[in-house]
């Protein structure tokens, strides 16, 4: 079982909340977890208006952009988005709509996930949590030394940094068990199987097909770990992870 060298699995670097599938996520210093999650993430989606498509960027290149498009909510829950180079626009909203559209080069909406509504559901099925440390990060560098493994590429609602561990990806040993962070507990339960999104350019970072294949070759297509909320509550920004036996 791979740890830290103080016993523990290691702290929380960086905390994110993705209020809409695919676009770009919001980092904060903490936030509430509940049955279901984080609160507030994947409320929203896109879909292209001419033909009913729920926004897929792994699997077409039109959707490509939308990583570039920034969201976040308000103190009041509000959502807001950003395209590159302007102002925060209430969404859903013609405005948030026209700027998205602008972006892509066709007519796309952003739309509450709601039951009986053209986004019934989100594409994929919720994994709650989705947590991946920076030993894996390191891994995969070491794999594929040109590439840039940014854990933006793998939208990850926490990263955990711990020292790397040569020939592993540390989390996935922990399938089967609990961790706790603050005062959240939580169960890990499956690997991330990795899609087409890892390999699409964002600012900072160029499309890297082999960032995907890498993965592909030497971790059965995985990367990070998805879990189940055990105990709700509330996880800060460098927080202990610890396991819970």
């Amino acid at each position: 079982m791979s740890t830290g060298p103080d016993g523990v699995p290691g702290r929380v670097a960086g905390l994110w909340r993705y209020p809409v599938s695919s676009l770009a996520g919001e980092r904060l210093d903490k936030i509430a977890v509940g049955a279901d999650g984080f609160v507030g993430d994947r409320q929203f989606g896109l879909v292209d208006n001419s033909t009913g498509e729920i926004a897929k960027p792994d699997a077409n290149k039109k959707w490509h952009g939308l990583p570039g498009i920034a969201a976040r909510l308000s103190e009041n829950g509000s959502l807001e988005v950003r395209a590159p180079g302007g102002d925060w626009l209430a969404a859903p909203g013609e405005a948030a709509d026209r700027a998205a559209s602008a972006l892509l080069d066709f007519d796309a909406a952003i739309l509450p996930f709601e039951a009986g509504t053209r986004l019934p559901a989100p594409r994929y099925k919720k994994a709650p949590v989705h947590l991946l440390t920076t030993a894996s990060l390191a891994e995969l560098k070491a794999l594929h030394p040109e590439g840039n493994p940014d854990p933006r590429r793998f939208r990850p609602n926490i990263l955990v940094e711990m020292p790397q561990v040569a020939g592993h990806f540390p989390e996935t040993e922990w399938l089967g068990r609990k961790l706790a962070i603050g005062d959240v507990e939580l169960a890990v339960t499956d690997p991330c199987r990795r899609c087409g999104f890892t390999i699409i350019a964002q600012e900072g970072f160029e499309n890297d097909p082999d960032i995907l294949r890498t993965l592909v070759r030497k971790n059965a297509h995985n990367l990070g770990v998805y879990c189940e909320v055990t105990r709700p509550g509330e996880i800060r920004s460098g927080a202990t992870v610890r396991f819970v036996d």
